[in-house]
């Protein structure tokens, strides 16, 4: 092997390496970051959910786009880039994330990951879509298996006839199909600036998008209890700048279908987590639609799969 081929491979192995240590602070902080979301907007708790977003958003942008100026990362956009990272940070933040803050005033943190945790299904829907491909029967019947399990985890909130209980099951729903466009958006359409910026710039555009929602909804002046705060700082330190930025390397350093594992492993720590601090009950249904989610999911990613497989094999044909 020439040293040039052992250098290649010594860097694609240290790039693996940094890739899934991105992705296990991903797996940890984002399953946790459900938890804290639910003690910083619940009843008492003083915040109201679009403006502590924009709060949040507006002081973990500010830091990063900083910390990357003064690292002389170049901060300068194209009107491509600065386009993308602004529909991105809209599906991401205010669609994805801004939906889970206002379900989560009356959702359980633990429900609201596992709803949340149907984003690869949705993504796999739409790319079927977007490629005007039909569905193979492994990806049909993985999304079948997968909404059944979606409405063993709705049937409490349906019994309980409860309105603010049902509007949390549509929003989280939204929030998993909102996340699931922004994270094609990323992948269909890279930016090849520093993600620590195109983090910064998402997140800056977020907080625009909460502060106009806060507007909108005529929210009250936040008055946060000490635990409010304490989960608010949690967010911005580790959800914002530490978390949001590892995604968006992991996506950049591993290949997408692993990355979206996340996706499985988030919803058992928050439920674990809620379960734990909150003491939020783990019923039967949520036992059964938890599994028949993860069945459907790991379908989807298993088609995922197959795809680039085949992809990847009519590449080496030609």
């Amino acid at each position: 092997m020439s040293n040039s081929s052992q250098v290649g491979l010594s860097t694609q192995t240290s790039s693996n390496w940094v890739g899934f240590f991105h992705l296990l602070v991903v797996y940890i902080v984002w399953g946790s970051t459900y938890l804290a979301i639910r003690v910083a907007v619940r009843e008492g708790s003083g915040f109201p959910p679009f403006t502590m977003g924009a709060m949040r958003l507006a002081l973990a942008g500010c830091i990063l786009l900083l910390g990357a100026y003064l690292f002389k990362q170049t901060l300068k956009l194209t009107r491509e880039e600065l386009k993308i990272l602004a529909l991105s940070g809209i599906f991401l933040w205010v669609g994805g994330n801004g939906l889970v803050m206002w379900a989560e005033q009356f959702a359980d943190s633990g429900y609201a990951a596992l709803l949340v945790g149907t984003t690869p299904m949705w993504v796999a829907l739409m790319e079927g879509i977007l490629d005007r491909k039909s569905p193979t029967k492994l990806l049909v019947f993985s999304l079948l298996v997968g909404f059944v399990g979606i409405g063993l985890l709705t049937v409490p909130a349906f019994k309980e006839s409860s309105h603010a209980d049902v509007l949390s099951i549509i929003a989280l729903l939204t929030a998993a199909i909102s996340w699931g466009i922004g994270s094609l958006l990323l992948r269909r359409k890279q930016v090849s600036i520093n993600p620590f910026v195109s983090s910064g710039y998402q997140q800056v555009f977020g907080c625009i998008g909460f502060a106009i929602l806060a507007l909108l909804m005529n929210e009250p002046n936040p008055n946060p209890n000490t635990e409010a705060w304490w989960a608010f700082g949690y967010l911005v330190v580790f959800g914002s700048l530490l978390a949001f930025t590892s995604y968006l390397m992991a996506l950049k350093l591993l290949p997408t279908s692993i990355v979206m594992t996340y996706a499985y492993v988030n919803p058992v720590v928050a439920v674990f987590l809620g379960w734990l601090i909150l003491g939020e009950t783990i019923s039967i249904w949520i036992i059964a639609g938890t599994a028949l989610v993860l069945f459907g999911v790991a379908g989807a990613f298993q088609n995922q799969k197959v795809k680039a497989q085949e992809h990847k094999a009519g590449n080496l044909k030609d």
